[in-house]
Formats: structure tokens, sequence, C-alpha cells
């Protein structure tokens, strides 16, 4: 009888000291703060006195908004259209496709090359003709050929649009005519329209097609030969030039959309409604005004910045020969390359990547090795750039029943 009523006092303690533990090392529920660095940061002169209606100006490579007026507002953008024509027929057709030319593509108003019904010609030279002197008849004929029809083509170039990451963008014609349908109005926004050039820029052939000054093609019997002069001014203003695209429609005004490097740097500009007939040069001005305030204000810096994290508790859990009462921690693992130690992102004069530990303070047992326990996130003006995930280091396990009665029996007995 003595025996038994020990075994039933040591279980009854088991179960007291179990309840208390559990209960004491249990706390409210934690969440991820999402609170960042606001401390002010420097400003910099902006381009002031712009003639453009909507104008951004765009980290090529982050895709960062570096400067914008009215950016987001959904106007007309003419022939800049043709941009994402060009790159949508890069990406769907060989160059050295046969296109035939259709009475529809041959009856397309002014700008055009004077495509003839039934004539054919390899898509490659049609693509210099639409990007160096914005040619509309020749975008009708690409669009046909890759699309079936213009229609066709239209939904590729939408679809398109939102994979790039376009949010209001609508094309109807592949020339950048001013058109409505039942959906709404051709248009675009100046910071989608850069989102298209940062894209297309990515392609060599685009590129190549681009930056070339003067080029020469026939149609494919070799009856007609035509030579076409690259339109985009921009070439011969300034070094570095990348791509550019003009455009113009009664809707529209002039537009323009350009990429530009210096000095390991790409920045993207894109404006519209940049005046109307008699003011065609106002496009330069905003350009080279826009340009000229990245180029000063940004440079690439590197961010990195380790972690500091702390010790986390896991809340009823166990490891190895603890005592009963004994708090368990562990540490977070976060694996990084050379690499990403070593990544850049422009920045401002004054502004700065803040680096923040997104981890609870407290996890409940159990907790495998490799668990995904937060990440480290870095922040810049309020808007996550970066984050890496947190591991946990090692496996702990959660206190049991039996691991207490164990417990109790040992130091009883012992």
């Amino acid at each position: 009888m003595k025996i038994r009523h020990i075994a039933a006092v040591t279980i009854v303690t088991a179960v007291l000291l179990f309840t208390q533990t559990y209960a004491s090392a249990r706390g409210e529920t934690y969440e991820i703060p999402q609170t960042v660095d606001m401390t002010p940061v420097v400003e910099e002169p902006e381009p002031t006195e712009l003639h453009a209606l909507s104008a951004v100006l765009m980290d090529g490579d982050s895709g960062r908004v570096l400067y914008e007026k009215d950016g987001e507002t959904p106007l007309a953008n003419a022939s800049t259209t043709k941009v994402l024509t060009c790159i949508v027929a890069l990406e769907c057709a060989p160059g050295d496709d046969y296109v035939q030319v259709s009475q529809k593509a041959a009856s397309q108003p002014e700008v055009k090359l004077g495509l003839q019904k039934g004539e054919q010609y390899y898509l490659e030279d049609l693509l210099y003709s639409l990007m160096l002197k914005s040619h509309n008849d020749t975008a009708v004929a690409i669009a046909e050929h890759c699309g079936g029809s213009v229609e066709g083509f239209a939904r590729m170039l939408n679809r398109k649009a939102a994979q790039i990451g376009c949010k209001d963008t609508y094309f109807i014609t592949p020339n950048g005519l001013d058109a409505e349908d039942e959906n709404g109005k051709h248009h675009t926004t100046a910071r989608d329209l850069a989102l298209i050039m940062r894209y297309a820029i990515k392609n060599k052939t685009f590129l190549h097609i681009a930056q070339t000054r003067d080029y020469t093609f026939s149609e494919i019997t070799g009856k007609r030969s035509f030579s076409v002069h690259n339109a985009n001014a921009l070439l011969d203003m300034m070094d570095g030039v990348l791509a550019g695209k003009t455009g113009y429609t009664s809707q529209a005004g002039y537009c323009y959309v350009c990429a530009w490097e210096k000095d390991g740097r790409t920045f993207v500009v894109s404006l519209l409604g940049c005046g109307w007939p008699n003011h065609k040069t106002y496009k330069w001005s905003d350009t080279k005004k826009l340009l000229s305030y990245g180029s000063y204000n940004y440079n690439y810096e590197t961010y990195w910045q380790e972690p500091q994290t702390e010790k986390i508790l896991v809340a009823d859990g166990v490891e190895g020969n603890q005592d009963i009462g004994t708090l368990v921690y562990l540490r977070g693992k976060c694996s990084v390359t050379a690499d990403d130690r070593n990544k850049k992102i422009l920045l401002k004069k004054g502004e700065s990547v803040i680096c923040q530990t997104e981890i609870p303070p407290k996890f409940s047992a159990p907790v495998l090795k490799g668990e995904k326990l937060g990440r480290i996130a870095y922040y810049l003006n309020g808007e996550l750039i970066d984050s890496y995930p947190v591991y946990a280091e090692k496996s702990v396990e959660k206190i049991s029943f039996k691991w207490y009665v164990e417990k109790v029996f040992h130091g009883f007995f012992h």
C-alpha cells in the first residue's frame, strides 16, 4: 500500500508540474511586425516644368520608379505601342518568316512604307521598318502574320503587357493609331510604357534593331527596294542611348519612350502627351531633364547588412537531460551567397535601405530542423525590395506527460 501511495503521489505531482509549466510557457499569438524605418530622407531637386502630361523615370534594372508625374494616368500612346508589337513579334516567329501583305495592311494611313497587296517580305525586314520609321502598314502586316488577325494580335499584346507587369494597358491596334472598342480606348500609362521598354531592352535583337541608324531591304522578289533611317533623334544627341520610340496622334500628342545607359546604370524614360503641334521638340527637352536628374542623383550601392538574430524561445520544448522548468531556446539560420552580399540597388543621395529581422520571439514545440521561422527583410522607403528566409538550426521536441513522469520518478528514486 505504501508503494502504491508513493506512485500515486508521484503521478499527481507530475500532472501538476506539467500543467503549470505548460500554462506558464504559453503566450499570446505573435504577429511579424510590419513597421519599417521612417527616418526622413533628404530630398534632392526634382525636374520641374515638364511639358508632358504624364512622365516616368524608371530604374531599368529593378523597375523601381525614380520619378513620376501622373505616371499611372491612362492616356493614348500612339506609335510607342510598336515597342511591344516588335518584342511580341520577335518572340513568336523567326526573322526569316515570309510575311504576306493583305489589303488591310496595304490600306493603312501614313506614316507607311507603301506595301502592296500580295507582296511578301521577311519578318525581320519589316521590324526595321516598324521601329526605325514607324510605318503603320508594316505593323498591321506583322500583326496579321503573328496573330492571324489584328484582333488576335491585340490579344497577344495585352497578354504580354500583363505578363510584364502592366496594370492599366489596353491595346487595340498594333501601330498605336487611336482606336476604341467595347472594352475602352487604346491606352497605357507612363509607368506601364516604361515597364514595356525595360522588358524589351533585355532582347538583343530588339536592341540591335533599335540602335541601327540606316537599313536597306527589298520585298522577296527583289522588285522593290527600300531604305529607312532611324527617327530616334536622341541617338545623335546623347551617347549611351539603348533604344527609343517616338509617337504622335491627335489624341495622344507627342509621345516618347527610351532607355539610356551610363556608368553601368540603366534609366528608362516614358512621356505621354508631351505637347501638340508645333511643339515636336518638347519630348527631347523633357527626356534630357529626366535623364540628367537620374544620372546626377542615383548611384549603385550595396545594401546587404549582417542581420542580428536573437535567441527564440520554444514553448513546451525539451532537449537533452534538462531539468523541469528549464526554458529551451534556438537560433535561426539564414543562408546567403557572396552574390547576395554584393547585390546593389540605385539609391538617391540621402536614401538608405533598412534591414529588419522579422521572426516571432516565441514558437511552440515541436520545431523541426530546417523549418522556416521568418525572414530577413530589406526595405527602401517603406517598400520591400528583398528578403531571405530564416530556418531553425536544430529540432526541438515537445514536452510530453511521459517525459514528466520519467523525470519525477528519476528525481524521486535517485
